[in-house]
């Protein structure tokens, strides 16, 4: 399905019914990405995945832009919904425009869920982005996965699942040798370079549950460390032996963190 946005289509998708999620995709991600969490996360929700302009089956941009764009859709796709409010998960570059929204639309947000996510485009993760895009004008495919996959994910897993890996390989190749893909991926990358929302952490108050992910070299620890530390209503969690991609390494886990903040009642305690 899709809805119209300042003269673009955005694609998005709606699976069940119940309380309403959002999932917001990482940089390389689409609503292809979260298939597997379908049937999961849809039988007692209503389950709402986008594409971020630039992403996936979303119109693409000739421009460039900032990630305060993408905060301007998500904001379009629930007024789309008519849906007043609802809980938004976002992982990493999703992660970040959240952060931006729930600052911004707060009274939109019922339950707010960041997993490895950083509150400030650093010197470290800039400057990967650089090289990501470096690479990719070259349009050499196979050395952009090397670059780029591996430190996606931990090395036990990475080496682990080696036979599901060489197939990811042989899909992902011929995509990032693209120029039309390669276009896209430099404008999202550099819509995140002056991401920093450090000052504004402070308007959050809704509730929020903040995922760490201990082998994660690519946004690691100490920017959830930061977040913990600067959101008033915040929970914190840290998943062991799991790289960046959380959902594909723990997938049992992460589905039972998103539903479980999603979905539990607030304890009230008579003392």
């Amino acid at each position: 399905m899709y809805f119209n946005f300042n003269d673009k289509q955005i694609y998005y998708e709606t699976h069940g019914e119940g309380k309403p999620i959002i999932l917001l995709n990482g940089v390389m991600m689409s609503t292809i990405s979260w298939v597997p969490f379908i049937p999961s996360m849809s039988q007692d929700n209503q389950l709402i995945l986008v594409d971020f302009l630039d992403q996936g089956k979303s119109d693409r941009m000739s421009q460039p832009y900032t990630q305060d764009l993408q905060v301007e859709v998500l904001r379009a796709l629930l007024d789309h919904l008519n849906l007043d409010k609802a809980s938004i998960m976002g992982i990493s570059y999703g992660g970040e425009v959240l952060l931006k929204f729930a600052i911004k639309y707060g009274d939109r947000v019922d339950r707010l869920l960041l997993f490895n996510t950083t509150a400030k485009t650093s010197n470290w993760l800039r400057d990967i982005g650089r090289g990501w895009n470096n690479i990719g004008q070259t349009l050499d495919g196979q050395t952009y996965y090397n670059i780029t996959i591996p430190v996606i994910y931990s090395s036990g897993f990475y080496q682990r699942e080696s036979a599901w890996m060489n197939k990811r390989e042989k899909v992902l190749v011929p995509l990032f040798s693209s120029k039309e893909f390669q276009a896209r991926m430099k404008r999202l990358v550099d819509s995140a370079e002056q991401h920093d929302c450090q000052a504004d952490l402070q308007k959050i108050n809704n509730p929020t549950l903040i995922v760490t992910c201990m082998q994660d070299t690519l946004v690691p620890k100490v920017e959830q460390d930061y977040l913990a530390l600067h959101i008033a209503n915040a929970q914190y969690v840290a998943i062991m032996d799991s790289g960046h991609a959380s959902m594909y390494e723990k997938p049992l886990l992460f589905t039972s963190l998103v539903l479980g903040f999603v979905n539990a009642k607030q304890a009230i305690f008579n003392i």
